[in-house]
């Protein structure tokens, strides 16, 4: 018998997906908890607390270990700077459920540090779902590699005016190959594929955005395509190829790795 009623639509996250990918890269432990108290930091130690910001050093209860390198204590402290409301007044931080990307202090297992004074977020359905699916594809065997430069790239002329592919090797953190490939057709729009292994397949298409791979790409490669990647191209050819690089960062898009205001 099929069930009554619908199930409502996703929601959406809060934080942009290139700075929760950023987040959980750096963050060993990530919590899901809920502050117990609160207490306003003042004096020497809340030097470096940026203006229209409160530092308190927060105790709080946890619903949820989502990424560590094992058990936890129920209660953790840690201290954070937070925003200011519109009259420039501290935020009531007690009972607010929050995620917390942080770090383990050595010797103290109910201390934990922030990996940034304000890497505590407010939970939302949309963001721990986020965060839930990045740190699966991070921790994934087949995550895609980190990309740290250009090995080389070529364009091979088709046998009609206005044909030809151009291929791009990338050099990655971990040495596994990933390439990109863009197609060129008389009367059609380019297309462009990338590839994580030795063959290069035009069928694999381009990656979604918000995925681990548009990540890597759109946050890893660098902005212009290095003239020692096309050193030992015609300069024809060479310009070409330098051409379809940027119709692959133009279609992948900004990265918006860096923090939102706040």
């Amino acid at each position: 018998m099929a069930e009554s009623g619908q199930q409502g639509a996703p929601v959406a996250p809060v934080q942009p997906y290139a700075v929760t990918v950023d987040r959980v890269l750096d963050a060993p432990l990530i919590v899901d908890a809920t502050i117990r108290s609160a207490v306003r930091i003042k004096g020497a130690e809340a030097a470096g607390v940026r203006t229209n910001h409160t530092r308190f050093y927060v105790e709080a209860d946890l619903a949820a270990l989502i990424r560590g390198p094992g058990a936890v204590p129920p209660r953790l402290g840690w201290l954070v700077d937070v925003p200011n409301d519109a009259r420039g007044r501290p935020p009531q931080l007690k009972r607010q459920r929050v995620i917390a990307f942080a770090r383990p202090v050595a010797g103290r297992p109910s201390q934990i540090q922030l990996i940034a004074p304000d890497s505590q977020i407010a939970w939302t359905p949309g963001d721990d779902a986020q965060i839930k699916r990045v740190v699966r594809d991070i921790l994934s065997p087949d995550a895609p590699p980190a990309i740290t430069g250009i090995g080389n790239a070529f364009h091979v002329p088709g046998s009609l005016p206005g044909e030809g592919e151009t291929q791009i090797f990338l050099q990655t953190e971990s040495g596994d190959p990933v390439s990109i490939l863009v197609l060129r057709r008389p009367g059609e729009q380019r297309r462009w594929a990338v590839a994580l292994g030795e063959i290069v397949d035009e069928a694999a298409g381009p990656p979604e955005r918000d995925t681990l791979l548009w990540y890597r790409l759109a946050c890893g490669l660098p902005r212009t395509l290095p003239e020692s990647a096309t050193a030992n191209e015609e300069p024809g050819r060479a310009a070409l190829a330098a051409e379809d690089y940027t119709y692959v960062l133009r279609a992948l898009g900004s990265c918006d790795s860096a923090e939102p205001a706040t």
